[in-house]
């Protein structure tokens, strides 16, 4: 009974990807129930190459691709860095920040995005380039947690040995505490992944060049723009979902495994 109910609730999960990949492969649109099965004769190749001709599918995700690596190479620098010195370095104040660092997570991004765009476009100047999409994501206050809870969980008696040993901070972070903190780099990665890939409003607000879109963006400009043109746009709008969505569902089904960290032995023998 448990083994239905599991795969009663993985069918209806997984429906929806079902649908969007059948549904992209359609000549004629059907959104009834009968199309999530529809004939063999009624699928095609051809809304992949109609909407790589609209809106240049490698140059997009080429962005995509950039945009996301800026802002997890932002998040893995930043949030390493500040979740070891919350952790492991003793300063005036530094509870007070930590605090300031959650209160900043119950502040939606989207309360900022006003006073972000009048800084980075009106007094950086950095409207229709890469930084300024990745800027506002660089810091993420939830990897900076995630990395202050695994530093914490480290033995205190590396941190002295490495001391004693005459290593300065640098060199502990780097050749005793990232090397112990390994799946929490991962999980960084995979949690940081998912928003920039996905993100559509930053990036439609900061770009306005086509050939510095994302996908997400270049998708939403078909849809508005010319898709009415096309013979099947609802089949060409679910082809490009299908190839937004497939390097993040790749990602964590190669990654599924270790994407949960494994318990952190201690170092300290004796």
């Amino acid at each position: 009974m448990r083994f239905v109910l599991l795969l009663a609730g993985a069918f209806v999960f997984l429906f929806p990807f079902y649908y969007m990949l059948i549904g992209s492969l359609q000549t004629e649109p059907d959104p009834s129930v009968k199309g999530a099965f529809p004939n063999p004769s009624n699928l095609t190749g051809h809304n992949y190459v109609e909407i790589n001709a609209a809106i240049h599918l490698g140059k997009s995700l080429l962005n995509s691709g950039i945009f996301t690596g800026g802002v997890i190479l932002g998040t893995l620098v930043f949030g390493v860095l500040t979740g070891y010195a919350l952790a492991r370095l003793q300063f005036r104040g530094r509870g007070m920040v930590f605090n300031l660092m959650l209160l900043v997570q119950v502040v939606p991004f989207q309360l900022l995005t006003i006073p972000l765009y009048v800084m980075i476009v009106r007094s950086y100047g950095l409207a229709d380039s890469y930084l300024g999409m990745i800027a506002p994501f660089a810091i993420n206050s939830t990897a900076v947690f995630v990395f202050r809870q695994y530093f914490l969980q480290l033995p205190q008696e590396l941190f002295d040995a490495a001391r004693i040993d005459g290593a300065n901070e640098l060199n502990i972070l780097w050749r005793v505490a990232i090397p112990l903190v390994k799946p929490a780099l991962l999980t960084g990665v995979l949690l940081t992944f998912i928003g920039p890939w996905n993100e559509f409003l930053w990036p439609f607000l900061i770009t306005k060049q086509q050939d510095l879109q994302p996908l997400a963006v270049a998708l939403s400009n078909y849809l508005t723009t010319v898709s009415a043109r096309a013979a099947n746009p609802f089949g060409a709008v679910l082809a490009g979902a299908c190839v937004l969505a497939a390097p993040a569902v790749g990602l964590f089904i190669v990654f599924q495994r270790r994407f949960i960290s494994s318990s952190l032995e201690s170092g300290v023998k004796g």
